[in-house]
């Protein structure tokens, strides 16, 4: 057989390169995974920590929102209740008005029907004035002529038929 000398495993070369491969990696641990390891490790605690955050603030946000809500019920509640009272108020005070307005239409007609009753009484006092005028007058035309007894009763029947 024929020897090749050009592939020839030299065990001190295999040993040397395998120590090589160690220091390497022992140096690459040491300047390179850890450093690198360090900024995961930094990276993923910001990034939890920014979570943490998001969540707080969701939590915060969504509180903020249930009191709006609340707070926004409560003020349309308030507000139903203010209208809701306006218009009773309203309408106890049209009652009011209108309750009012007759007492005023009917004192209004009491008092004209007190005027009529005073013109009334007014007008039968004229006429009774004038009644005693035309009687007095009668009286006289009646004196100033001689009239017998049956003719001043017959005048003053007529008289007081035409009244």
């Amino acid at each position: 057989m024929q020897s090749l000398s050009i592939i020839s495993v030299n065990i001190w070369q295999v040993i040397i390169s395998l120590a090589n491969l160690v220091i390497m990696t022992l140096i690459l641990k040491k300047f390179l995974f850890k450093p690198v390891k360090k900024v995961l490790d930094q990276r993923r605690e910001s990034i939890d920590s920014a979570y943490a955050r998001a969540e707080a603030a969701e939590t915060q946000a969504n509180e903020h929102r249930a009191n709006y809500a609340a707070a926004m019920a409560a003020a349309r509640q308030t507000a139903d209740q203010m209208i809701s009272e306006a218009s009773r108020d309203a309408e106890r005070r049209g009652h009011e008005i209108e309750n009012e307005a007759r007492a005023r239409a009917q004192e209004i007609r009491k008092q004209a029907e007190v005027d009529a009753l005073l013109e009334k009484k007014k007008a039968e006092e004229d006429i009774r004035k004038e009644i005693a005028d035309v009687s007095a007058q009668l009286t006289e035309k009646l004196l100033e002529r001689e009239i017998r007894p049956e003719d001043h009763r017959g005048l003053i029947d007529s008289f007081l038929q035409e009244l």
